[in-house]
């Protein structure tokens, strides 16, 4: 049997783990695929440098091109990360024939449209299981298993490093900036972790789950991104006095009026499974208008978790070879997109507010709330030793977002209001 070779791009700690599944899965692979799989090529940064695996120094190069123009190689697989020069390579890869299996969520969220359109011109698979959610299998089951419903809604906690802080603030009451160095010293949070902590790096991947779930050709510029960066333990606190969870979501919801995505720390009900997702895990919660609610959990990223999506893809690329069908069924956007406006984008909120201690500040409070047509499910007054004056906890019912900016803008100007300490979205 001929084998099928790949090209594989970049040998970090994903690229090390696609050569451990493939080169020690191979009679399971052949099993699935009647064929092969070899790694034939890699390109890396230095070809002297030591790694933590034995590989043929033979099959290592530097130059890119050794590998793009080796007309042997069926198959690239991408690992590298990073828009530039990685995009170039992905682009001749697909010029040349050559189908591309990659992890790269900033390239498939930003230039996921113009990639597909370029593999779907020269008859080429791109597959990116492993862009979002590690090793969850949600692009899969997006494309696949929710194929004959209509998704209105995937929520989910899709980067572990946020959910490893918010969760450790959770259960020990730290701070913030205490925890983030604690995920630092343990690798799971960046140097600079501005993508993960400020929430872009859940916009990417949101980006991407939007533009599948809903067949719009969603841009990260249609995302709201709020990050977690002043999330206090005690908004945490006071959220779990009121059985409330806090996590940073992504949400897209996809209504007759329009589309809505977001990346915010959201206060979940300790009954909604997602408040029970903990540490560096990741889930993503799909609703089906035929299904109903479903869940997918799992680790959100690490070498083997997301080598095991991206193994799983070059299976389905290579089925597809043996088939004679790759380039066949890659379903672009084909809808209009239409986002919701203010008025028309409703969710639950807590609201956490610092006011004068006096009488008729909760009258003047629940007025404006009125005056703008904003239910209230409940109100309390906590008291805080802490703080001379009083604290007032607000959750409200399902409020469009117009209204609910018209009564904070009414807070900011109201003298019985001292500060608005914290607003956030409540699910569940």
């Amino acid at each position: 049997m001929k084998p099928v070779k790949v090209g594989l791009l970049g040998l970090g700690t994903v690229g090390t783990g696609v050569v451990r599944i493939v080169e020690g899965h191979q009679e399971e692979l052949q099993r699935q695929v009647g064929t092969p799989i070899v790694i034939e090529r890699i390109l890396v940064n230095n070809k002297e440098k030591r790694r933590n695996i034995t590989i043929d120094p033979e099959k290592l190069t530097e130059n890119v091109e050794d590998i793009l123009n080796d007309a042997s190689i069926d198959i690239i697989i991408e690992v590298m990360g990073g828009i530039e020069p990685v995009k170039d390579y992905i682009m001749e890869a697909l010029a040349k024939g050559k189908h591309v299996v990659t992890a790269n969520k900033d390239l498939m969220a930003l230039h996921g449209t113009e990639v597909l359109e370029q593999a779907a011109k020269h008859g080429c698979d791109v597959l990116y299981e492993a862009s979002v959610a590690g090793g969850i299998p949600i692009i899969r089951t997006l494309t696949e298993g929710f194929s004959a419903d209509r998704i209105t809604k995937i929520m989910g906690i899709v980067n572990g490093t946020t959910n490893y802080i918010l969760t450790k603030m959770s259960q020990e009451g730290a701070v913030y900036d205490d925890v983030l160095k604690e995920a630092q010293a343990l690798g799971y949070a960046e140097a600079d972790p501005t993508s993960d902590v400020e929430g872009l790096d859940a916009a990417r991947k949101m980006t991407i789950l939007g533009r599948l779930g809903f067949g719009v050709n969603v841009e990260l510029a249609d995302v709201a991104v709020k990050g977690i960066s002043k999330v206090t333990k005690e908004d945490i606190a006071y959220g779990k006095k009121l059985g409330y969870e806090m996590k940073l979501l992504g949400i897209a919801e996809c209504e007759e009026d329009g589309i809505d995505l977001s990346v915010q720390p959201v206060m979940v009900k300790t009954s909604h499974p997602l408040a029970s997702v903990n540490g560096v895990y990741n889930a993503v919660y799909v609703y089906g208008q035929a299904v109903g609610e479903t869940m997918f959990y799992g680790p959100g990223a690490g070498e083997l978790p997301t080598a095991t999506s991206i193994v799983a893809d070059l299976v389905s690329v290579v089925k597809d070879l043996r088939l004679g069908v790759n380039g066949k069924y890659m379903v672009a956007p084909y809808k209009e997109k239409k986002l919701r406006s203010d008025a028309e984008a409703a969710s639950k909120y807590f609201i956490l507010l610092d006011v004068a201690d006096k009488a008729g500040v909760l009258a003047r409070i629940t007025q404006s709330f009125a005056k703008h047509e904003v239910s209230l499910e409940s109100v309390l007054q906590h008291p805080n030793p802490l703080n001379l004056n009083a604290e007032i906890i607000i959750i409200t019912h399902s409020a469009n977002r117009a209204g609910m900016k018209n009564v904070l803008a009414d807070f900011a100007e109201l003298d019985v209001v001292n500060k608005i300490r914290s607003v956030y979205r409540v699910e569940g």
